[in-house]
């Protein structure tokens, strides 16, 4: 066990708890402030959000003993906070929330956008708002919350304070002296003047590891009415392939079996650019390819990496040919909470099932028929098809009867 002190909303308080113990047990369970609230526990969804040096942090996955002598505060301890009052306000003035369980978490994040940002656009603060996940709303409310809250404390002539008066960069609580155990090297904390931009690596860099393994595997089919020969053909134009697929384009020519492009995808307040590389291998006498690639997202932060291998084959009609795709694929970042396997496969279908109507539209030359032109592909519509079609099945089942 170890004792753990901190400062939380105002009051010194001390625990023994176990080092694995996370800042958001702490404060519920040994303070009874169960207002920071528990998702996902993986600090995606920002549900657990609190402040820890007056910095926005996820108490999920912050250990209690790294913010010793640290200054908390949770939602609680903003009761009488000027900004946290406005934003409450806010929010039920805009209905910028329903079932109220990302709310906690939300409010404080909107606090830092409004302390930080001086005069921030809807995209601003979307990307700003971007860690916190909302299942009710759609985020228009929230977003319009908190531009009301800086509007109008900017027309009173309250401005943005740079940097939220942050002066050091570091894990929760690293602003503080700690005792360092003898034989161990102390932690080096930089300050915001100092400290180094460290560049995402560029999309050329972003090569494959032989030995990765995916984090999720699943295999689809699809079938379309011309010949193996037309077929097998186009997918040997990866321009033309990727044109099928919405949100998808390449930055230029293959070059030696390597691409460069970029794959838009929008999840709720997200929209992400992902930029990558990708190498493909065909093999002409078995009539079968691989596709690796890798891409970054700078804004979200998210990455990810995949395998795409499809095989070409006779259809059991004469002028048909099946495609047998297998896919393989891990997400990190702000949009794996979206890498469920059973609810990727499913989107993948109609994904898929796009992709087919714009290659049929493209091997009949009927291009005013191609879907997915839009500036990238709504993931998230694509999700609320996939659950609502699972809904109407259920509905069937049980009712199907009768």
């Amino acid at each position: 066990m170890n004792t753990v002190s901190l400062t939380v909303n105002g009051k010194q308080v001390s625990a023994n708890v176990q080092p694995r113990t996370h800042l958001a047990d702490f404060v519920r369970e040994t303070q009874n402030l169960t207002g920071t609230h528990l998702g996902c526990e993986h600090g995606v969804c920002g549900a657990c959000t609190i402040l820890v040096d007056g910095v926005p942090t996820r108490s999920c996955i912050t250990f209690a003993v790294a913010c010793q002598q640290a200054d908390v505060t949770t939602i609680e301890g903003l009761d009488n906070d000027e900004i946290a009052t406005e934003l409450r306000a806010a929010f039920t003035q805009e209905h910028a929330l329903q079932c109220g369980y990302c709310t906690p978490g939300m409010l404080v994040s909107a606090r830092d956008v409004v302390l930080r940002m001086q005069a921030p656009s809807d995209h601003d603060i979307r990307v700003a708002m971007s860690g916190n996940l909302c299942r009710c709303t759609g985020y228009v409310g929230i977003i319009r919350a908190v531009q009301r809250v800086v509007e109008a404390r900017r027309s009173r002539g309250i401005a943005a304070i740079p940097n939220g008066n942050r002066t050091r960069l570091g894990p929760s609580g690293s602003g503080h002296s700690v005792p360092v155990a003898a034989g161990s090297a102390p932690r080096a904390v930089a300050t915001l003047g100092t400290a180094k931009k460290v560049s995402a690596p560029s999309a050329s860099s972003a090569r494959m590891d032989p030995d990765w393994k995916p984090q999720t595997t699943f295999n689809q089919s699809f079938t379309v009415a011309h010949p193996v020969d037309v077929v097998w053909d186009f997918f040997g134009n990866i321009a033309g392939v990727a044109s099928c697929l919405p949100g998808a384009s390449l930055a230029g020519e293959p070059i030696d079996g390597r691409v460069e492009g970029q794959m838009k995808v929008k999840v709720g307040p997200i929209s992400a650019e992902f930029q990558g590389v990708a190498d493909i291998t065909r093999d002409d006498a078995k009539r079968t390819g691989t596709i690796m690639g890798s891409g970054k997202d700078k804004r979200s932060n998210s990455a990810t990496r995949g395998m795409v291998g499809y095989a070409v084959k006779q259809g059991d009609n004469p002028n048909e040919t099946r495609v047998d795709v297998s896919i393989g694929f891990t997400l990190t970042g702000a949009l794996a909470q979206f890498s469920r396997s059973g609810l990727v496969q499913d989107v993948a279908g109609r994904l898929i099932a796009m992709f087919v109507r714009n290659l049929e539209a493209k091997l009949s030359g009927n291009t005013e028929a191609i879907q997915g032109e839009a500036p990238g592909l709504d993931a998230a519509s694509l999700v609320f098809d996939v659950l609502k079609a699972r809904l109407k099945r259920l509905f069937g089942r049980l009712f199907g009867s009768r």
